[in-house]
Protein backbone atom coordinates (compact mmCIF):
# COMPACT_ATOMS: atom_id res chain seq x y z
CA UNK A 1 0.00 0.00 0.00
CA UNK A 2 2.80 2.36 0.87
CA UNK A 3 4.48 1.95 -2.51
CA UNK A 4 1.22 2.66 -4.32
CA UNK A 5 0.07 5.73 -2.40
CA UNK A 6 3.22 7.32 -0.95
CA UNK A 7 4.26 9.32 -4.05
CA UNK A 8 0.78 10.85 -4.45
CA UNK A 9 0.36 11.58 -0.75
CA UNK A 10 3.87 13.04 -0.49
CA UNK A 11 2.85 15.63 -3.09
CA UNK A 12 -0.13 16.53 -0.93
CA UNK A 13 2.04 16.73 2.20
CA UNK A 14 4.57 18.95 0.44
CA UNK A 15 1.89 21.59 -0.09
CA UNK A 16 1.13 21.70 3.64
CA UNK A 17 4.69 21.51 4.94
CA UNK A 18 7.64 23.86 4.92
CA UNK A 19 10.20 21.31 3.73
CA UNK A 20 10.67 17.88 2.18
CA UNK A 21 11.71 16.48 5.56
CA UNK A 22 8.62 17.78 7.31
CA UNK A 23 6.42 16.46 4.50
CA UNK A 24 8.02 13.03 4.85
CA UNK A 25 7.30 13.09 8.60
CA UNK A 26 3.65 13.97 7.97
CA UNK A 27 3.50 11.22 5.35
CA UNK A 28 4.84 8.67 7.84
CA UNK A 29 2.42 9.88 10.52
CA UNK A 30 -0.40 9.60 8.01
CA UNK A 31 0.44 6.03 7.10
CA UNK A 32 0.69 5.10 10.77
CA UNK A 33 -2.76 6.60 11.33
CA UNK A 34 -4.09 4.79 8.26
CA UNK A 35 -2.91 1.42 9.58
CA UNK A 36 -4.21 2.24 13.05
CA UNK A 37 -7.67 3.24 11.79
CA UNK A 38 -8.06 1.00 8.73
CA UNK A 39 -11.12 -0.55 10.39
CA UNK A 40 -12.89 2.81 10.15
CA UNK A 41 -12.77 2.81 6.37
CA UNK A 42 -16.38 2.18 5.33
CA UNK A 43 -15.85 1.51 1.60
CA UNK A 44 -18.37 4.24 0.77
CA UNK A 45 -15.84 6.36 -1.09
CA UNK A 46 -12.48 5.78 -2.66
CA UNK A 47 -9.67 4.55 -0.48
CA UNK A 48 -7.32 7.26 -1.72
CA UNK A 49 -9.91 9.91 -0.81
CA UNK A 50 -10.07 8.48 2.71
CA UNK A 51 -6.26 8.35 2.92
CA UNK A 52 -6.07 11.92 1.65
CA UNK A 53 -8.30 13.04 4.54
CA UNK A 54 -5.92 11.38 6.98
CA UNK A 55 -2.87 13.08 5.44
CA UNK A 56 -4.55 16.50 5.56
CA UNK A 57 -5.55 15.90 9.15
CA UNK A 58 -1.98 14.92 10.06
CA UNK A 59 -0.68 18.12 8.48
CA UNK A 60 -3.29 20.17 10.36
CA UNK A 61 -2.44 18.46 13.64
CA UNK A 62 1.24 19.22 13.10
CA UNK A 63 0.31 22.83 12.37
CA UNK A 64 -1.73 23.03 15.56
CA UNK A 65 1.13 21.43 17.49
CA UNK A 66 -0.84 18.39 18.57
CA UNK A 67 0.67 14.94 18.52
CA UNK A 68 -2.27 12.60 19.06
CA UNK A 69 -4.64 12.20 16.12
CA UNK A 70 -8.06 10.71 16.82
CA UNK A 71 -10.39 11.78 14.07
CA UNK A 72 -10.28 12.18 10.35
CA UNK A 73 -11.67 15.47 9.07
CA UNK A 74 -14.94 14.85 7.31
CA UNK A 75 -14.71 16.13 3.78
CA UNK A 76 -16.81 14.84 0.94
CA UNK A 77 -14.97 13.52 -2.10
CA UNK A 78 -16.36 16.28 -4.31
CA UNK A 79 -14.40 18.78 -2.19
CA UNK A 80 -11.09 17.33 -3.44
CA UNK A 81 -11.13 19.36 -6.61
CA UNK A 82 -8.68 22.09 -7.45
CA UNK A 83 -10.77 25.24 -7.51
CA UNK A 84 -7.94 27.25 -9.10
CA UNK A 85 -9.86 30.46 -9.48
CA UNK A 86 -6.55 32.31 -9.45
CA UNK A 87 -5.11 32.53 -12.96
CA UNK A 88 -1.56 32.47 -11.67
CA UNK A 89 -1.93 28.94 -10.29
CA UNK A 90 -2.58 27.44 -13.70
CA UNK A 91 0.57 29.03 -15.11
CA UNK A 92 2.92 27.31 -12.69
CA UNK A 93 4.54 23.94 -12.85
CA UNK A 94 3.84 21.64 -9.92
CA UNK A 95 7.31 21.94 -8.39
CA UNK A 96 7.37 25.72 -8.70
CA UNK A 97 3.92 26.00 -7.14
CA UNK A 98 4.90 23.76 -4.21
CA UNK A 99 8.11 25.75 -3.70
CA UNK A 100 6.17 29.03 -3.58
CA UNK A 101 3.50 27.63 -1.26
CA UNK A 102 6.19 26.29 1.09
CA UNK A 103 7.57 29.81 1.44
CA UNK A 104 4.29 31.07 2.89
CA UNK A 105 3.93 31.32 6.65
CA UNK A 106 2.24 28.26 8.19
CA UNK A 107 -1.04 30.12 8.74
CA UNK A 108 -1.17 31.41 5.17
CA UNK A 109 -0.11 28.02 3.79
CA UNK A 110 -2.85 26.13 5.65
CA UNK A 111 -5.63 28.52 4.66
CA UNK A 112 -4.45 28.71 1.03
CA UNK A 113 -4.30 24.92 0.67
CA UNK A 114 -7.63 24.28 2.35
CA UNK A 115 -9.41 26.93 0.31
CA UNK A 116 -7.81 26.58 -3.11
CA UNK A 117 -6.95 22.88 -3.29
CA UNK A 118 -9.48 21.28 -0.95
CA UNK A 119 -12.36 23.61 -1.80
CA UNK A 120 -13.34 24.38 1.78
CA UNK A 121 -15.30 27.48 2.70
CA UNK A 122 -13.89 30.05 5.12
CA UNK A 123 -16.39 28.93 7.77
CA UNK A 124 -15.06 25.36 7.56
CA UNK A 125 -11.42 26.50 7.57
CA UNK A 126 -12.08 28.65 10.64
CA UNK A 127 -13.40 25.62 12.53
CA UNK A 128 -10.53 23.36 11.46
CA UNK A 129 -7.82 25.88 12.34
CA UNK A 130 -9.57 27.39 15.36
CA UNK A 131 -9.49 30.91 13.87
CA UNK A 132 -12.19 33.38 12.91
CA UNK A 133 -13.76 33.42 9.48
CA UNK A 134 -12.35 36.92 8.98
CA UNK A 135 -8.85 35.69 9.78
CA UNK A 136 -9.26 32.93 7.21
CA UNK A 137 -10.31 35.45 4.56
CA UNK A 138 -7.47 37.80 5.46
CA UNK A 139 -4.88 35.01 5.42
CA UNK A 140 -6.09 33.83 2.02
CA UNK A 141 -5.94 37.35 0.61
CA UNK A 142 -2.44 37.87 2.00
CA UNK A 143 -1.27 34.49 0.69
CA UNK A 144 -2.57 35.28 -2.80
CA UNK A 145 -0.85 38.67 -2.74
CA UNK A 146 2.46 37.10 -1.69
CA UNK A 147 2.21 34.38 -4.34
CA UNK A 148 1.29 36.84 -7.07
CA UNK A 149 4.23 39.08 -6.16
CA UNK A 150 6.57 36.09 -6.14
CA UNK A 151 5.22 34.96 -9.48
CA UNK A 152 5.30 38.32 -11.26
CA UNK A 153 9.07 38.36 -11.93
CA UNK A 154 9.00 34.83 -13.37
CA UNK A 155 6.02 35.69 -15.54
CA UNK A 156 7.85 38.68 -17.02
CA UNK A 157 10.90 36.54 -17.78
CA UNK A 158 8.71 33.95 -19.53
CA UNK A 159 7.32 36.55 -21.96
Amino acid sequence: MYERYAPIMLGLCLRYCKSQEEAEEVLQDGFLQMYKHIGQYKHTGTFDGWLRKIMINCALMRYRGKIDIHRVISLSEDQFVLTAEDDFIGRLGEKELIRLIQQLSPAYRMVFNLYVFEGLKHREIAVLLNITEGTSKSNLSDARTILKKALTPSMKVAK
